[in-house]
């Protein structure tokens, strides 16, 4: 007595290979760095570059450092591009580092050493804005975070 399956026909085949292969793809964050961020420097302020515009809103991957920060455990951190040693809170303006990108975690997280290369993955924003529970005010920030080290 044959068994109840259908035939593979080439149809059938098809039909089950385009139903896993013809599926659309899972949107991969887009890589991002601090030297493709920022554009230049105009009467209107510090600009993104195009390419910085053209992913406002969608997910991306930035690479930096934690600054070092207020609290051990907090929601948010200040990714930086180089290291630092000293809280750029607590310093003057002379040390605030030009490529900074504000980083709004998922939920609180634990500081790490600030030597560490950490990766940040998020939504990204842009356009000035003051932070209601810091008062930090950002022109970039990477939402939704979460990071590991590199």
């Amino acid at each position: 007595m044959p068994l109840p399956h259908r035939s593979l026909t080439r149809r059938n085949l098809a039909a089950l290979i385009s139903g896993s292969i013809g599926a659309p793809p899972a949107r991969a964050a887009q890589e991002l760095t601090f030297a493709g961020l920022y554009g230049p420097v105009t009467a209107d302020g510090i600009q993104l570059t195009p390419a910085a515009r053209a992913l406002v809103g969608r997910q991306v991957v930035l690479q930096g450092y934690m600054a070092p920060p207020l609290r051990a455990e907090a929601s948010f951190f200040v990714l930086t591009r180089y290291a630092m040693s000293i809280c750029p809170f607590c310093s003057n303006a002379a040390d605030w580092p030009v490529d900074i990108v504000f980083v709004r975690l998922g939920r609180a997280a634990e500081a790490l050493v600030a030597s560490y290369a950490i990766a940040v993955s998020g939504v990204l924003e842009a356009g000035m804005q003051v932070d209601p529970e810091t008062g930090f005010v950002s022109l970039v920030r990477v939402v939704d975070a979460t990071w590991r080290r590199v």
